[in-house]
């Protein structure tokens, strides 16, 4: 993440302003995102070499890093090899070689006999004994001191034209702007320095890069600093802020109060097979409620795979129905909102709500018919994908946003499906929906402008899913246990990586198993569906699966999510070493949805990464989604786990969620006093640790 622009926006020193930064300079800057002196400031070391002291050549041994002093006895040129200039240094305790494969003409040409110098760099043993490769070296002029250096060297992150030396000559100068400057403000109040035992922002910066001599290196790498801390602490502070503002700035906005108690509610629920958990039942209240306000809702559902979210979004939108608006969803697949369209049609079709479906394979005369009666109100409820926030669509009362799956769609998309819903009068409230459970960590920073629900209960009725972790080379014995399970009258589901063979990847191919299955297991019916068919043959294989003319249905990862055919019993998942915990926990929960004992079988192919090895562990160890989720964040990172690592949303400078979760209460509790108190310094704060400033999350 970059804070250039922001940086320069608080009326920081153009970096041209430093001594010896030409036009051609400030390009090599700019690569680093480095535009102001202040943006050179939050450009920290990536970690930092101990040159606090001297080192006699005796004492050195090969592999450390050491600064040593001495004169230049010898100098050798040798014909062969990449060696340009060998150089012999001495002390009172012994001699080193100094390498060179490339030296700059005023380099050579102070490299002399008699010379002396100080240098610095890894020791190793040569041909002729102990010996430094390119060291960075100082001459030492007869009777001039040179003083060792005070603090430890940062080492910076770099690019091409721009050496360690430069940067920390340019580092100085900023240092030295800082101390002096009356326009780089300390952003946090006096009260949260104290309350926290935090330091100053100039102390900080001043530490991080130049940490005094004996300093510890292993605090510095861990980030156990106060300094530091105080970093990090800013930089989470500025995330929950900027996440907060956009609630508190969206809230600001009209919305429009569903209070009409109406009848479709309660004959929903009467016609429901079953009855709602008091999770949803807890839920649904907590939404209600939030319905009955005069500004729009922004509620976080989360629950794990099978918890009832569906039930719970049907309920809100026939609030909005109820209360003469129009309701929509949006679904990250085709697939999943298609089922989501046959579903809500089934329950509604009863109560005499029209239900629409648009994604982009409606086209033609069909597409026009279903966006004329969306604009006109005719619909009242509408099932799609992103094809709901197309410049051609609009609604007619549109009081309702639900996004399922909301961390397959990025900020901006989620903001543009709620655009549509704007009114001259007011903003539709917004339902977001998770089967991804959220660990708290993560739900407390990156979801701060949501108000969350948990849904913590499965339905009665619900079978445990028993996980075995096998070689592919028994995939013999897996496909018996599907005959059997088949002639049982139960349904398998069979999941490859991919559509097609691939010389890139040794995965086994979908199209090439349902041809295998077919031959292997004759008297079953075996279907085959995946992201390249058209959506009618889709919905037609999957209509055959879930009637039972399909046994075995071989796909691809498209049945991730949604898919809900209570007679499937068993899930064999092809290459599981190259899925994440996240990806392997929503296809498992494509069984177990029946009152019948379910299996997944999860197949993998030699060499296994020590990471494959912990996922297929925990797979087989914890079917509790929760708990797999702080697992897969343990193991692979926040920006993976919320799926939005390409997006840079999860980019932070020195924080790291893992590592510093024990702040996010503190982090918590100051964003609350900055937002009540002190509302000028929020978009200071904001610009300077995020790219993009307030439309990070910007509604």
């Amino acid at each position: 993440m970059s804070v250039s622009a922001s940086n320069s926006s608080l009326g920081a020193l153009s970096i041209l302003n430093l001594p010896g930064v030409g036009k051609q300079i400030a390009k090599h800057l700019a690569k680093l995102d480095v535009h102001c002196v202040a943006d050179l400031l939050f450009h920290f070391p990536s970690r930092y070499q101990d040159r606090t002291h001297l080192r006699a050549i005796r004492q050195i041994t090969p592999g450390e890093e050491a600064v040593i002093e001495g004169v230049v006895t010898a100098i050798s040129h040798p014909l062969r090899g990449r060696t340009k200039l060998l150089l012999a240094v001495e002390d009172a305790s012994g001699t080193i070689y100094l390498r060179f494969f490339h030296l700059l003409r005023f380099q050579q040409a102070q490299l002399k006999t008699g010379v002396r110098l100080r240098c610095y760099s890894h020791a190793r043993l040569g041909a002729m004994g102990l010996e430094m490769v390119h060291p960075e070296f100082q001459l030492i002029r007869a009777g001039r001191s040179a003083p060792i250096d005070p603090h430890l060297t940062p080492i910076y992150p770099a690019t091409e034209g721009l050496s360690q030396y430069y940067l920390r000559k340019l580092t100085t100068h900023a240092l030295g702007w800082m101390q002096s400057s009356q326009t780089f403000p300390e952003l946090l109040p006096d009260v949260l320095l104290q309350q926290f035992a935090l330091p100053r922002l100039k102390q900080a910066l001043q530490f991080v890069h130049r940490p005094p001599a004996g300093t510890s290196m292993q605090a510095l790498l861990e980030n156990e600093t106060a300094q530091q801390r105080r970093l990090v602490f800013e930089e989470l502070l500025a995330h929950r802020i900027s996440l907060l503002h956009v609630k508190q700035v969206f809230q600001s906005q009209a919305g429009v109060s569903l209070t009409k108690e109406g009848t479709l509610t309660q004959q929903f629920l009467t016609a429901l097979p079953f009855e709602l958990t008091q999770a949803q039942q807890r839920v649904s209240e907590e939404i209600r409620l939030d319905l009955l306000k005069p500004y729009p809702m922004l509620r976080l559902v989360q629950g794990d795979v099978g918890s009832g979210k569906t039930v719970v979004a049907a309920l809100a939108m026939l609030k909005a129905v109820d209360n003469g608006f129009q309701a929509a969803m949006m679904a990250p697949t085709e697939l999943l909102a298609e089922q989501h369209y046959h579903v809500f049609q089934r329950w509604f079709e009863s109560l005499g709500v029209k239900v629409a479906y648009l994604s982009g394979s409606v086209k033609g005369q069909k597409r026009t018919i279903a966006l004329k009666a969306m604009a006109e109100g005719e619909t009242q409820i509408i099932l799609g994908t992103h094809a709901l926030f197309q410049a051609d669509v609009y609604f007619s009362r549109l009081a309702l946003v639900v996004i399922d799956e909301q961390h397959r769609f990025g900020v901006e998309q989620r903001a543009l499906f709620r655009e549509k819903g704007m009114q001259t009068r007011y903003y539709p409230h917004q339902l977001v929906m998770t089967a991804t459970p959220i660990p708290r960590t993560l739900a407390m920073s990156f979801y701060a402008d949501l108000d969350c629900s948990t849904l913590d209960a499965l339905p009665a009725g619900r079978t445990p899913v028993t996980t075995i972790v096998m070689a592919a080379s028994r995939r013999d014995e897996v496909m018996a246990r599907v005959r059997e399970a088949c002639q049982q009258g139960r349904q398998v589901y069979w999941v490859c990586p991919l559509i097609e063979e691939s010389e890139a990847l040794p995965c086994q191919a979908a199209t090439d198993m349902a041809m295998q299955l077919a031959a292997c297991l004759p008297a079953l019916r075996v279907g085959l569906v995946h992201g390249r068919l058209r959506a009618r043959e889709k919905e037609a294989v999957m209509r055959e699966f879930k009637q039972g003319d399909i046994q075995v249905l071989v796909a691809t990862t498209v049945i991730e999510v949604g898919m809900d055919v209570p007679n499937a019993s068993v899930m064999v998942i092809e290459n599981a070493e190259r899925l994440g915990l996240s990806q392997l926990h929503q296809l498992r929960g494509r069984v177990g949805r029946g009152a019948v004992a379910s299996h997944c079988v999860l197949l993998y192919q030699y060499p296994l990464s020590n990471l494959a090895k912990e996922r297929l562990a925990v797979m087989r160890e914890i079917s509790d989604g929760f708990k797999i989720s702080q697992r897969d964040l343990e193991l692979r990172g926040p920006g993976e786990v919320l799926g939005t690592r390409q997006t840079g949303e999860l980019s932070f400078r020195v924080a790291d969620l893992m590592r510093d979760s024990a702040l996010l209460p503190a982090v918590q509790e100051a964003a609350t006093v900055m937002l009540r108190e002190h509302p000028d310094k929020l978009e200071p704060l904001i610009q300077r640790w995020l790219r993009d400033g307030l439309s990070f999350g910007k509604v």
